[in-house]
């Protein structure tokens, strides 16, 4: 999906912070949410980059997200710690979850952590990326409180379960390796771009409210609503439905369904590991080098140029954006520039190609 509209990466986030600023978002808090919005636009996740802005601002209003809140522990040991979140910026309040589990991985080599009541925490693989990046493995898995229903079980028509993804990251001896996936064969923003974007969906991603194969996003936010199916069936659905169940009930959140003023948030469980706890970080880097080389080296079918890996598209799919700016289809712009008049913000200006 390209309309021809592309904006340099350095000018989006600018402006995605003026748009927080001008809501009264205090500014380490707007750059540090700019920053991961643009960053899942720029690696291809655009379902998760800034097409979001304009959903997050009025939730500022009525209270769903909460600037400034405090991350409030429930309960501590020192392998684990059970915080409430405040509804605060998913952003701000997994970084400083992070940082709290690092101090206890230092002396313990695991540690686990729950947010409940956090606000959306964007693309989860950024976490575990953030994590493999200080030479930690991590798992990090999200709910949404039992409130976003949007799959139904294998033979059901009705939503039960949310998306539910879970993301993996591991240290290499090169980058951070991130395995970043939805239970369900698509994640529910990304039917939200093909609808904002006026486009119809792939086959295989959704079912009518009946249950039969349908291309139209529509389904997804009209009445009766349809589904998304899930990753690889009734494998997919009951790994969503395990990842639920631990991360509601650790957390202190809801699984559906959730009861009738049950706030729309997201629950977070992560989980992180030093390796040279374990059988040493050299012997872990060494395996996951060699495994790596292995896969990579495997002998190729005729039209395949070479092996991808989790990560491979984003990285490249970041090179060119990078380059050549951010690529935002017509309804995704139209919206953000909508959200900036009502703000008195001044959009940045974007290069059409044909």
């Amino acid at each position: 999906m390209d309309s021809g509209i592309r904006v340099d990466s350095e000018s989006l986030t600018r402006f995605a912070m003026s748009l927080f600023g001008a809501a009264g978002v205090p500014e380490d808090e707007a750059e540090l949410v700019s920053i991961s919005l643009v960053g899942s636009n720029l690696r291809g996740h655009d379902s998760h980059g800034v097409v979001r802005i304009p959903g997050y601002l009025p939730l500022l209003e009525t209270g769903e997200l909460v600037a400034g809140a405090e991350l409030v522990v429930h309960s501590e040991t020192a392998a684990m710690l059970c915080a409430d979140a405040g509804f605060g910026f998913g952003m701000v309040q997994m970084t400083r979850l992070i940082e709290r589990l690092d101090e206890k991985v230092d002396e313990l080599g695991v540690a686990c952590g729950t947010l409940v009541r956090c606000g959306h925490v964007g693309r989860v693989g950024e976490w575990a990326e953030l994590v493999a990046s200080r030479g930690r493995a991590g798992l990090v898995t999200v709910n949404d409180n039992g409130v976003l229903k949007c799959v139904a079980p294998p033979g059901g028509t009705e939503p039960t379960l949310s998306t539910n993804p879970i993301a993996i990251g591991v240290p290499t001896g090169d980058q951070p390796m991130v395995l970043d996936i939805s239970t369900s064969v698509v994640a529910n923003g990304k039917v939200l771009v093909q609808q904002i974007a006026g486009e119809s969906c792939p086959e295989g991603w959704l079912l009518d409210s009946e249950g039969q194969p349908t291309t139209d996003p529509e389904v997804r936010f009209s009445d009766p609503r349809g589904t998304i199916l899930p990753m690889g069936g009734y494998k997919g659905f009951g790994l969503s439905l395990l990842l639920d169940i631990l991360v509601g009930g650790l957390s202190g959140g809801s699984c559906p369904p959730a009861a009738a003023d049950a706030p729309g948030t997201n629950n977070v469980l992560l989980v992180v590991w030093d390796p040279e706890r374990f059988a040493g970080a050299g012997h872990f880097l060494g395996e996951a080098d060699r495994v790596i080389e292995f896969v990579r080296g495997v002998q190729r079918m005729p039209d395949v140029e070479s092996i991808r890996l989790a990560g491979d598209r984003s990285r490249e799919t970041m090179r060119l954006r990078l380059a050549e700016g951010v690529p935002l289809d017509r309804g995704t712009w139209a919206s953000l520039c909508e959200t900036a008049e009502g703000l008195g913000v001044e959009p940045p200006t974007t290069e059409t190609r044909a």
